[in-house]
This record gives C-alpha cells, sequence and structure tokens, in this order.
C-alpha cells in the first residue's frame, strides 16, 4: 500500500487534508474543526479559534488538564518554596526522561523534533519560576499558579486569558503534545524506500506547499497589478483636479513636496476615511502632531476606506488615536523619546556610533513623508519647520575623516534626498574626498513615496562616486506593502539599478503587514525588481507605537514557516530587534535572546544580549513584548483565520 505522507500545512482550517482510504474525517462542531492533534492520537479538544472564544474558567480546566503532574505539584505543595523545588525536580526529570532508555514508552517514542521542541518548553517554564526572573520583573507568576490549583480561585482576576493560554501551551509542549505535529507517528523517513516512487510523493508535497504559497498570495496585491494599476491612476487624476495640476507637475518632484497633505480636510476630500482614521486625525490636529503625505502616496490609497487591502499603507501616515494619545501623554510629562539612546552614542553632533566600522550621518531632520511608527519621531520636523546647518554637517564630516576605524557611512536623517542635487553633491564630494571610506549607503523612502525624486540627473550624480574595486555607493529604501510597488516606483529602482547601484529594503515588520504569507509577497515582489531585502525589523517598543507591534514570535514564526518556503534568492533579509544605545540583535539566533518571564497579562519579557556579548560584559536589555493572546483576538477581530498561526505560542 502506499505511505501517507504529511503536509507541512495540515492542521490549518483552509486545507483539504490527504487521508488513505478509510480513514474518517476529523470531526467538526459548531466552532470549527473540534481538536488540534498530536503525536500519537493525543488531542488538544479545542481549534485556536475555540480556544481564544474560552472563558477563563474554561481555560483553567484545560490547563490542569495539559499536565496532571504539575497540576498535583502545585496542589500538594504546602509553601510556595516547596512548591517551586517539587516543578524544578520535575522539569528535571522530564528531560532526563526525554533520553533514557529505561523511560516510559511515551517519552521513548517522542519524535527526535518533539523532544527538541519539549526541551525549549522545558527551558521556558524553568525561567518563569526562577526567583532572578521574578525579581527582575517584580512579578511572581509562579505563586498565582499554585494559589489556584490549591482552590483559590479568586486569583483568576490577576491571571489573564493570554497567560493562561501561555501555560496551557508550554505544559503541553514540555510532553511533546506540540500543536503543529499531527499524527507525526505515522511520519517517515524521506529517503525510505516504498512501493511508490518516494521522490514523487515528496514532489507532490512540495506541489502542496507550493499551491499553498500561492494561495496566499492571491491575497496581496502589488501596485503592479492591472487592475489595482487602474485605480491608483484613477486616484491620481482626482488628486491632480484637485490641485489643479497636470501630468508634468504630477511627475515633478518640487510640486509633491509643495503640496504635501498636512490636513484632515484635504485627506477627507480626496479619499474616504473610516470611524477610527478620522478620530485619529482630529486628535492629531487638535494636540499639533505632525503627520505629512506625499500626493503621490495618497494615490496609493483605495478609496473606500476599510477595506483592509491597503491597511499597511494607510497605516504608514495616518496617526492613530492611541498614538497621538500616547505622544501627546510623553511630551506632557517631559519623557525621553529617544528611545533608541542615539544622544548616548552620538561622538558629536549629527552622528550616531553603535558599531566598529560603520556609523549613521543626519544629513537632514525631516522627509517629505512621515511614517507614524518612526523611531526617529522625537527629532523629526515638519518639512517648512527645519532648517540644515551645513556647518555642523562639515563638523561630522571631519570627525568621519579623522577616524579611520570608520569604513561605511549610512546617510540619513530624514531623509536627504528630501533635498536637491546640489545638497546631494555637496555631501558626497566631502565623504567620497575620504579614502578609507570603502560603502557610502543612501538611506531613502523617495522610491516609495514620491519616486519622481530619482531623477536621471540625481542617478548620474551618485554613480560617479561608485568605484568597482575600491567603493560601494548604494541606495537603503523601505518598501512596507506590495502595494507600494507601482510603475512609478518600479521605473526608479530600474534608474538607479541601470548604473550599476544596488538597492536594499528595510522592512519594518508591524501589525499592519504580519498576515500570513504578507512579507513573503513582499520580498518576492522586491526581488523581481532589482530591490534586495535586507533587514526585517521588530517594531520598536514605544509606548505610542503599540498598535503597531507585533509579538516576536510571529516574527520569528513568519522567518522560519513562511520565509523558509522561499528561495533562498529572496529571503535574504535578516529578522533583528534593535536593543536601544547597543543596536541590532538577530532574532534567528536563540544566544542573543531568552525569555525570562511571561506576565500575568501574558506578556512575554525577553532578555536580550548586545551583538558583542562575546568580546565584553556589556549590560543586556530587558524588553516586555505584546501578548501572543490580544494578537490573535486582533486577527481574528480583522476577520483572520487565527488556526493558520497555531504553533505561534512555540517560537521563542
Amino acid at each position: 500500500m502506499g505511505v501517507k505522507k504529511l503536509s507541512y500545512f495540515e492542521g490549518t482550517s483552509k486545507l483539504k487534508i490527504r487521508r488513505p482510504a478509510g480513514e474518517p474525517a476529523a470531526e467538526t462542531g459548531p466552532r470549527g474543526p473540534s481538536r488540534l492533534y498530536h503525536g500519537r492520537g493525543r488531542a488538544l479538544p479545542y481549534s485556536t479559534d475555540a480556544i481564544l472564544e474560552l472563558s477563563k474558567e474554561e481555560l483553567l480546566k484545560l490547563l490542569w488538564k495539559a499536565d496532571r503532574r504539575i497540576y498535583r505539584v502545585l496542589k500538594d505543595s504546602t509553601t510556595i518554596m516547596d512548591c517551586r523545588n517539587n516543578l524544578f525536580g520535575y522539569l528535571n526529570d522530564l528531560v532526563r526522561s526525554y533520553y533514557n532508555i529505561y523511560s516510559e514508552k511515551k517519552f521513548k517514542d517522542l519524535h527526535p523534533l518533539e523532544k527538541v521542541h519539549a526541551k525549549r518548553c522545558v527551558r521556558i517554564l524553568k525561567n518563569t519560576i526562577r526567583t532572578g526572573n521574578e525579581k527582575i520583573t517584580g512579578v511572581n507568576p509562579l505563586n498565582i499558579l499554585w494559589k489556584l490549583a490549591r482552590g483559590k480561585l479568586d486569583l483568576l482576576d490577576k491571571a489573564t486569558p493570554g497567560f493562561l493560554c501561555e501555560m496551557i501551551f508550554l505544559f503541553l509542549g514540555i510532553n511533546g503534545k506540540l500543536a503543529f505535529y499531527r499524527q507525526a507517528k505515522q511520519t517517515l523517513s524521506l529517503f525510505t524506500v516504498h512501493d511508490e516512487n518516494p521522490g514523487l510523493v515528496r514532489s507532490h508535497d512540495l506541489d502542496q506547499y507550493s499551491e499553498r504559497i500561492d494561495h496566499y498570495f492571491s491575497r496581496y496585491p502589488s501596485g503592479l497589478d492591472p487592475g489595482i494599476t487602474v485605480k491608483q491612476q484613477a486616484a491620481r487624476h482626482r488628486i491632480m483636479e484637485y490641485f489643479g495640476a497636470g501630468e508634468r507637475q504630477w511627475n515633478d518632484y518640487r510640486w509633491q513636496l509643495k503640496h504635501i497633505i498636512r490636513d484632515r480636510g484635504t485627506v477627507e476630500a480626496l479619499v474616504g476615511l473610516t470611524r477610527q482614521e478620522r478620530e485619529g486625525l482630529i486628535l492629531a490636529e487638535k494636540h499639533g502632531i505632525v503627520f505629512q503625505i506625499t500626493p503621490y502616496y495618497l494615490s496609493l490609497f483605495d478609496p473606500e476606506p476599510g477595506t483592509g487591502v491597503d491597511a499597511a499603507v494607510r497605516a504608514q501616515v495616518l496617526p492613530g488615536k492611541q498614538y497621538v494619545k500616547s505622544l501627546v501623554k510623553a511630551l506632557r510629562s517631559g519623557a525621553n523619546l529617544d528611545f533608541m539612546g542615539e544622544t548616548c552614542t552620538s561622538p558629536v553632533e549629527g552622528i550616531t556610533r553603535r558599531y566598529a566600522k560603520v556609523l549613521i550621518l543626519k544629513a537632514f531632520n525631516s522627509c517629505p513623508q512621515i511614517c507614524v511608527y518612526c523611531q526617529r519621531n522625537w527629532e523629526i520636523n515638519s518639512i517648512d519647520n527645519t532648517r540644515i546647518s551645513r556647518k555642523k554637517l562639515l563638523k561630522a564630516i571631519d570627525w568621519i575623516a579623522d577616524n579611520r576605524n570608520i569604513e561605511e557611512v549610512l546617510v540619513t536623517g530624514g531623509d536627504p534626498l528630501t533635498l536637491g542635487d546640489d545638497f546631494l553633491a555637496w555631501v558626497m564630494d566631502r565623504l567620497a574626498a575620504i579614502d578609507h571610506l570603502e560603502r557610502i549607503r543612501i538611506s531613502t523612502r523617495v522610491p516609495v513615496t514620491m519616486p519622481s525624486r530619482i531623477t536621471a540627473e540625481t542617478v548620474d550624480l551618485v554613480s560617479r562616486y561608485h568605484e568597482f574595486g575600491r567603493r560601494e555607493v548604494c541606495f537603503v529604501t523601505h518598501y512596507e506593502s506590495p502595494l507600494e510597488m507601482t510603475p512609478e516606483s518600479l521605473a526608479a529602482i530600474r534608474r538607479i539599478r541601470s548604473r550599476g547601484l544596488n538597492v536594499y529594503n528595510q522592512q519594518v515588520f508591524t501589525y499592519y503587514n504580519s498576515r500570513k504569507f504578507e512579507t513573503s509577497a513582499l520580498r518576492k515582489l522586491l526581488k523581481l525588481c532589482g530591490v534586495d531585502p535586507y533587514y526585517c525589523f521588530n517594531t520598536k517598543g514605544k509606548d505610542e507605537t503599540w498598535d503597531y507591534r507585533v509579538p516576536i514570535a510571529r516574527l520569528l514564526q513568519e522567518w522560519t514557516e513562511e520565509a523558509r518556503l522561499l528561495p533562498g534568492m529572496v529571503r535574504t533579509d535578516t529578522p533583528v530587534f534593535n536593543v536601544p544605545t547597543l543596536g541590532k540583535s538577530y532574532l534567528h539566533s536563540w544566544q542573543d535572546h531568552d525569555i525570562i518571564m511571561i506576565l500575568p497579562d501574558g506578556r512575554r519579557v525577553y532578555r536580550f544580549n548586545p551583538w558583542e556579548s562575546m568580546f565584553s560584559l556589556a549590560p543586556p536589555y530587558i524588553y516586555t513584548d505584546v501578548p501572543i493572546y490580544e494578537y490573535l483576538k486582533r486577527l481574528q477581530r480583522d476577520g483572520e483565520d487565527v488556526n493558520d498561526y497555531h504553533s505561534i505560542w512555540y517560537y521563542f
């Protein structure tokens, strides 16, 4: 008989699962599939979407069923100290059982991958009950679990559904009951010979993967799709008519700069707004919170509000109520908004240096368009309220010239291409005269926000400083959504690449582009258009960016599951967490970060080790994430099938 091969995507609610003849279909209930399968037939009796609907009382019952031994340890311990010691003893015994040939059959039968995941879950659970981590975070979740097990149900008030879900999946995980492996016992080696051709069986699985990817990709149109192009062209003509402009003016970046949209009235006259978007803009105007949108970028909006298709585009530039309230609160309190600690890493005004060989040169402190979640919102000015001091900039360049350790400069701001070619030439002349500089990066978002700024003259100017074998000059830009790659934007990239200059993309992973395979769709498109994916940033943990933030687990899930299915030439970016003052920590390297606590509100607390941890005893950074539970609930409210994200709990 043929061998049943299991697909990576089995267990998700939308997939039609292949079963051998005679195997019954999974039972279904009023809330979708009634169970998520685990290896060897064990099951959690609810699908992910159903779990999100359970009450705290129901979740607590599920928690105790997830590991009856832990429940007994908690219930039978007479003091919190005994409870901690007994639980550590149980977890240590559990890990030994995974690899002990004399252990119970259920542990010997675990697949090696299940054992790997189980050990990770044990490590995280141990971290949450360590006294040292309790001291760092100021919370004691073990005390809550202990008292709940002993019948003090009033403690449920201190435990959110998010916390209970974290514990449920940890309790299941330490036993190898992993929701993303379905009937793993039946999985056979890819290289075992059967009566079927194993190569054909494997190829069929890969076809399933590919078809699944294409299904998701179809949800995310690009600005190059004919239907979208027609819509965007109609929007441009509407905006041009509003301003009394023609094609020649529209394609002149100087006209775009003169007509930057900074008031709610103009936005509402040109595109529809949801109630929430309108309230955010009203609040921003009331408190003087600046927002800027180029006419070109506004044409990327779907004229109809609330469709969700252009969510990432709108969220870029429309400040929400939560953002405005948090920012106003911070401003009134006098809080330091320099979240990344750039003033602490600035040896001279205009320079930020976190690494040995490369630094940032802030050439200009405004942009044609302001990203709501910008890390430098504390120093970015409106375009008509900014000045450039060439004297200060020259002092910074002289400092670079005097330090031969610097090999690379990132020219940024603000956006240095907000200004004209004469200013760009002035900066490039002086940087190119520094013989120890091997690379000059121009950080600009104008290919996305104002592609008419990338003129043939500008590209010719920049390319003069690019010398093969001696000095690279390249562009670093910021695409967030496939909708941002339009024919105009593509033409700008083509002009740059035609002169032998590279273009790299730094994406920020926000709620608005975090749906299944959405970032992968962007990567694939960018690579086809001549833009190399470079970094994928976790959203900065500033209070005002709460609406944009995504659990670190989701970024790790995206990189491990979705990006991994793309060809290697496409997934060239690296997921990173930018540690304030210290710089980037690579998220795919577990040695650089660890979860030290799960708070009663469901948030994970991470300890990040700095990039130089192998060179010096630099201090770690403690970061409190957003709850996975709340993220999934938000996706659910927005119409996403949260069963597609069921493995998210096991990314640490």
